[in-house]
């Protein structure tokens, strides 16, 4: 993914900007995620990274938007208690949310609407002092079961994994995992910890979205992204491999 600028306009860039590479980039992950797992399709979806300032949070967004623009109901959930964004991304009101779901019971006024339609955002709501424990709870399950069941898709922006257990506790219970890494940002053994955390865990990862890829002139728009998918995805790839393969594909014309 390329760099995307500020916040909300900035951020939004599939929304504001739909012609651009990086909503190309978008949009293409959102096919691979149709035919990733042909027998088990995807309906939630986790965004996880290693560490923090990775664009986690930016890539949830984008694909939340890209996947409703493609017409499905689809749901974002800001899980990220600890330090939660889409609030701020999205202009929205963040005084309930999901720890007043988790606390006090389900209730359907915590989805809000925004200005794309068919997506609708869960806030986190008041930071808690417990978030892993929230998410590990039978309250969690009863709300990811019904969002489930009435979404299209659902997408879940979690802490980062390396950091704390909030994404560990959560996987499970979801279809798959996305793992965003930040070229020049993620180390190597960064990026190979997290792999080795949610495999631990048992989750379904889908594959890792190299992000913040800069643009190099002749590289056109496979330089934008690079989606590596697949059984083994995360566990031999490093930077300078995903790099390679982008530029390849790049001068070959594929």
């Amino acid at each position: 993914m390329p760099h995307l600028r500020n916040r909300n306009s900035g951020t939004l860039i599939v929304h504001h900007d739909p012609r651009s590479p990086a909503s190309e980039a978008f949009r293409t992950l959102r096919t691979n995620l149709e035919f990733v797992s042909p027998d088990r399709p995807v309906r939630s979806l986790l965004v996880t990274s290693p560490g923090p300032s990775e664009g986690k949070s930016t890539v949830a967004a984008n694909l939340a938007i890209s996947l409703a623009q493609a017409g499905k109901q689809v749901v974002l959930v800001d899980a990220d208690m600890r330090k939660p964004v889409q609030h701020d991304v999205f202009s929205l009101p963040n005084g309930t949310g999901l720890t007043t779901a988790l606390v006090r019971g389900i209730m359907p006024d915590i989805l809000q609407e925004t200005p794309v339609p068919g997506l609708r955002v869960i806030t986190s709501g008041p930071i808690p002092p417990n978030p892993a424990e929230l998410l590990g709870s039978s309250m969690m399950g009863a709300l990811a079961g019904t969002l489930a069941s009435e979404a299209d898709f659902v997408i879940y922006d979690v802490p980062p994994v390396v950091a704390v257990t909030d994404a560990l506790v959560l996987a499970p219970r979801l279809d798959g995992v996305l793992l965003t890494i930040r070229l020049g940002v993620t180390s190597r053994d960064a990026a190979r910890r997290a792999k080795q955390l949610l495999a631990g865990s048992r989750c379904h990862l889908l594959g890792v979205v190299l992000n913040h890829v800069k643009p190099g002139r002749g590289y056109g728009y496979y330089y934008y992204y690079y989606y590596y998918y697949g059984s083994n995805s995360a566990e031999e790839l490093s930077f300078e491999e995903a790099a390679a393969a982008v530029k390849s594909k790049a001068t070959s014309g594929t």
